[in-house]
């Protein structure tokens, strides 16, 4: 397991990328030099999204459009009219190069395609806008020479020192009637993390016992026969409705175009910052984003979109390609018409952006994106029967144009207060009509089961001094009496939820 690394940079305030309002998009941000995949799905699971190494949550009840995280259960997903009709169309261009016109989709209201808010034209399926990062520069470290030295730290847990050792710097730092002698400190701080976590908490530590590798794979294994039981009880009918699988072309000898689609790890930038990728970023950007040409280089392109934070884990239960950063690469006759870039985690593929050539817009190649990624969840389910889940980043009601994710079946918002998860239905919707902020879940009685306690939780938070000295929040009170950041330690520990808390170091 990676170890997770975060700067908080507290409240933010940039222009927004929906209504181009000024200084009216709020947000809380910070950078993350590494997160472990868990992490980061725990923290999209509490709203944050990640922009290259910027990880931000939106302040959705100050925030001039609200921002919902949004999730469809790929296993549960159903195709629409509009999607078969994408689907078909691309597989007959495929099979014998006709170029056809796209239909109105019959799903939408016709008087919302005058808006452009689902139906297939040229606004459906934009990516959002990225993010207007903030000035303050995250502080300079070494972000191996941090690992390595928390990796000795944890191989530490194994050769602890003597009982007698434990009480006297228990007593020197703890008990408070003097002040720890330099080698009890030196003692102290050599204790393992997990040692101090166990003596500030005055026993067994806040964070839940992980499962072992082989509970976990058991576990899975006797999952995914459940499933299989299930089916063979109801056999699949004649008549039965097609699936998204039975829907996408089979390539075949006789195609007059062969469509290629090829995952590549983000970190191979000979392949995802090449010249074909960044001719056609700039392609899309202009044409669709209407961006400055100045402002589209190699540079801004790899920091948003290549650069990433999550460190690349290959668990042996996990997916063929195991988890982290990747862009899915649309390769037509050879050339380079569309790029996904997605996150890999251990319960869901984030959608991060999709990028394609505007010359192809007859192809509805956003829609088709998304069903491609939603294909890929499937895939993995059938091996990893936990992810399952396709994220497509923020649902924005209050933004017409950004309401087409709302269209894909069987997704959910999460809700703001409550992080729990509660199906996207017409009636919410009528009620984000009324009012662009919504607690969204309607029990007033359902709380935050992550939620971070002052009193219970802070003594434990991790924090990095420098790169050779870990310590824990109670301890540095201990050893300076005052922390000025105490109210933005605990500020962010809200945020980030418990689990993430007492498990990533919070740079100061």
């Amino acid at each position: 397991m990676a170890t997770s690394i975060v700067q908080y940079f507290g409240e933010q305030e940039s222009k927004c990328g929906y209504c181009t309002g000024t200084n009216c998009s709020k947000s809380h941000g910070m950078h993350a030099y590494r997160l472990d995949c868990q992490d980061y799905q725990d923290l999209i699971d509490r709203g944050w999204r990640r922009c290259g190494n910027y990880c931000y949550k939106p302040i959705n009840d100050a925030t001039c459009c609200p921002c919902y995280t949004i999730k469809c259960d790929a296993l549960e997903f159903k195709l629409t009219k509009s999607n078969k009709r994408t689907l078909r169309r691309i597989n007959k261009f495929l099979r014998d190069g006709k170029r056809e016109s796209k239909e109105q989709d019959d799903d939408l209201d016709p008087s919302a395609s005058a808006n452009a808010t689902c139906d297939e034209g040229s606004n459906v399926n934009i990516s959002e806008p990225q993010p207007q990062l903030p000035d303050r520069k995250p502080t300079a470290i070494d972000v191996e020479q941090v690992a390595t030295n928390l990796a000795q730290e944890k191989k530490n847990v194994q050769e602890k020192p003597s009982g007698e050792e434990l009480k006297k710097a228990e007593r020197a730092i703890i008990g408070g009637s003097s002040v720890a002698s330099t080698k009890c400190e030196s003692l102290y701080f050599r204790l393992p993390l997990l040692t101090l976590n166990f003596l500030l908490a005055g026993g067994i530590g806040s964070n839940p016992p992980r499962k072992k590798a082989k509970q976990m794979r058991l576990e899975r294994r006797q999952a995914k026969l459940g499933s299989n039981a299930e089916r063979l009880e109801k056999p699949k009918s004649a008549t039965a409705e097609k699936s998204l699988r039975d829907f996408l072309n089979t390539p075949r000898d006789t195609d007059k175009h062969k469509l290629k689609i090829v995952l590549v790890d983000s970190s191979d930038t000979q392949r995802t910052c090449s010249d074909e990728v960044h001719m056609l970023y700039r392609k899309y950007q202009i044409a669709i984003h209407n961006d400055n040409p100045a402002r589209l280089t190699l540079a801004s392109m790899q920091r948003f979109l290549v650069n990433s934070p999550l460190k690349h884990e290959q668990p042996s239960d996990g997916p063929d390609k195991g988890y982290g950063s990747f862009h899915q690469q649309y390769w037509l006759d050879n050339k380079l018409i569309a790029v996904g870039v997605i996150d890999i985690l251990p319960s869901s593929v984030s959608s991060v952006y999709f990028f394609y050539d505007p010359d192809y817009s007859f192809l509805s190649l956003g829609t088709y994106g998304s069903l491609r990624e939603i294909d890929l969840v499937q895939s993995f389910a059938a091996q990893v029967p936990e992810l399952k889940y396709y994220y497509m980043g923020f649902y924005i009601h209050s933004c017409p144009k950004m309401r087409y994710k709302g269209k894909l079946s069987a997704s959910y918002l999460l809700c703001p207060e409550t992080y729990t998860w509660l199906e996207l239905t017409n009636d919410m919707c009528a009620k984000l009509d009324e009012t662009k902020y919504q607690r969204l879940c309607p029990d007033p009685d359902v709380k935050d089961v992550d939620e971070f306690l002052e009193d219970e939780h802070l003594n434990n938070v991790m924090l990095l001094r420098d790169a050779k000295s870990f310590t824990t929040y109670g301890r540095l009170v201990q050893l300076c009496g005052f922390d000025s950041e105490r109210d933005v330690i605990i500020e962010y520990s809200k945020l980030v939820g418990k689990t993430c808390a007492l498990r990533m170091i919070y740079v100061k």
